[in-house]
């Protein structure tokens, strides 16, 4: 029995992140994302102005008058989202956690693609995969997803996304869209995530918080990392040592950003407290510019 605190989290997200998709994000998702291919449809009259490569020789030696084919697009998809649970998720200094932001990134999501007609599973991980729902359709799947998203409660602490790709491709075997969520606080991923790239479209999304990337004056601080338990003491009073805390989340922002342009990904980066909606806008409209 899930709780009733659980049950009312569901209905808000729902509520809020169906308002968005229908009023905000609109078709953008539908013509972000092409479908699997083009199939047959039917044959008619060649009228002036068609191509003549869709002449159908057949139907038109057969009937003694040109037809052409027609096709439609293929649109179903599957959607996975991989979201990441990790201990560092819980971090969040702008009115929400980046915990709470990635429940709204994925049930946002979610409600685009089955509005789409498109598949939807989810892959919760840590250190290890903590959670896969297999795609589905429908609302009631949905909110099943933003469940999950909400109430499971990981084992692991640390971030292990190599691990986590490897599953992914093992398991999913037919060419899918892959919403990676993160906030990629790990290393060593490379090489899976170039072997992910080639079977599927992979979209990371990069979650943050604005105090990983500036350090306030607040005097003399510990500084415990959620994931190792690692305690270190920070002295925010020097200057120096809050350049050197920014120049270090800069480089580590950098490289990232570095893999992702040779892997010709289209990042989306989101910080807690911002508006999610108009980065995903973006990221639609480029999508859509590039087909």
């Amino acid at each position: 029995m899930i709780p009733v605190d659980i049950m009312k989290k569901i209905r808000r997200i729902e509520i809020r992140t169906s308002h968005v998709v229908d009023d905000m994000l609109g078709g953008q998702y539908h013509s972000a994302f092409k479908g699997r291919g083009i199939e047959f449809e039917e044959v008619r009259p060649y009228q002036i102005g068609d191509d003549v490569r869709t002449i159908d020789w057949n139907v038109t030696a057969r009937t003694g008058d040109p037809f052409v084919k027609l096709f439609r697009e293929e649109r179903e998809l599957t959607v996975h989202l991989v979201v990441d649970l990790s201990a560092s998720q819980s971090l969040g200094t702008q009115q929400q956690s980046k915990r709470e932001l990635v429940t709204e990134l994925g049930a946002t999501l979610a409600f685009s693609a089955i509005k789409n007609n498109d598949k939807v599973g989810l892959t919760l991980f840590t250190d290890g995969i903590e959670k896969v729902v297999p795609p589905a359709k429908g609302t009631r799947h949905v909110l099943r997803v933003i469940r999950e998203l909400l109430y499971c409660e990981p084992i692991g602490r640390g971030t292990d996304i190599a691990a986590t790709l490897d599953h992914i491709n093992r398991t999913a075997k037919r060419r899918s869209v892959i919403f990676l969520i993160s906030d990629f606080q790990d290393s060593d991923y490379q090489t899976p995530l170039r072997i992910a790239r080639r079977k599927h479209d992979i979209i990371p999304i990069v979650v943050g918080d604005q105090r990983e990337t500036e350090m306030p004056n607040v005097g003399i601080v510990e500084l415990r990392d959620s994931e190792t338990g690692e305690i270190v003491v920070f002295d925010t009073t020097s200057r120096h040592h809050r350049e050197l805390y920014q120049k270090q989340a800069s480089l580590e922002a950098e490289n990232r950003e570095q893999l992702f342009r040779k892997l010709k990904m289209d990042p989306i980066y989101i910080n807690t407290g911002e508006d999610m909606v108009d980065p995903l806008r973006r990221f639609f409209h480029k999508r859509e510019a590039r087909r």
